[in-house]
């Protein structure tokens, strides 16, 4: 395991490295899980395995820190990942990175150029969302004032995020879970998905093919971001069809 201090105050994100050739790859988990957990398994996989490869736990999440200080907007998260792949020497990474970490890998890209030189975002968020009590993802925990997170809530969203989720979820900061969810409804100025239009390095979009084209499908893919449908698994690709998602993945690296 390794780490690297990301903040004035001393806090630390910490990664699991898998040794291999150069460009590396950054594999970035979504909100409330661990990079370890869902990615270990596709990162060793034959059609991804020999490049040296982080599985990194955000700050809040996992096995890295989990401090009460830090805000947790997606910019705050970018720059924190950016300041541990400083630390390890990670420049022109690939990344692969799952929902919220989808737009946490859009927004490092945007703010630290030279850390990125590929992006395959999995079933990424794009836009603001509204805050909707009952859900059971981000936009349920941004429905709950902190407080009210903190002091309860947080206990009532564990039976409706379900027992899968709640196995890494647990290891997750309350504070962290509760800003992090907050910022990711709120999104970004320009929008996640403004950021990734702008963007000039390769970039693909894997998304779960049960869900028919994504709102905005023909502008991603105007702009060179194929959108790839992913048979046979829901949001969490990487975990409900792992053949697949090599395959998909090792396709849109080589793009």
């Amino acid at each position: 395991m390794h780490n690297a201090v990301v903040t004035p105050e001393g806090d630390r994100m910490r990664w699991v490295e898998l040794p291999g050739q150069e460009p590396p790859r950054v594999y970035v988990h979504g909100l409330g899980a661990s990079a370890p957990a869902y990615f270990t398994q596709v990162a060793v996989h034959p059609l991804l395995a020999g490049h040296r490869s982080l599985l990194i736990d955000l700050l809040g999440h996992g096995i890295s820190d989990r401090p009460t200080g830090f805000d947790y907007t997606l910019e705050s998260h970018a720059d924190a990942l950016a300041a541990a792949l400083t630390s390890a020497s990670v420049r022109g990474a690939e990344l692969i990175a799952h929902s919220m970490g989808g737009s946490v890998a859009i927004v490092l890209a945007a703010r630290h150029p030279h850390l990125v030189s590929r992006l395959v975002l999995v079933d990424a968020n794009l836009d603001p969302l509204r805050p909707l009590r009952g859900t059971g993802g981000s936009s349920d925990i941004a429905s709950y004032t902190e407080r009210e997170f903190l002091a309860g809530g947080w206990k009532e969203f564990r039976e409706r995020a379900g027992a899968h989720w709640w196995a890494t979820m647990r290891l997750t900061g309350r504070t962290a879970l509760h800003r992090s969810a907050v910022h990711l409804v709120r999104g970004t100025d320009p929008t996640m998905r403004e950021l990734l239009l702008g963007l000039r390095i390769p970039r693909s979009h894997l998304l779960p093919g049960a869900d028919g084209p994504p709102p905005g499908a023909g502008e991603l893919t105007a702009a060179g971001v194929p959108v790839v449908a992913v048979p046979d698994c829901g949001h969490n690709i990487m975990l409900d069809n792992p053949e697949a998602f090599a395959s998909a993945t090792a396709a849109a690296l080589a793009h």
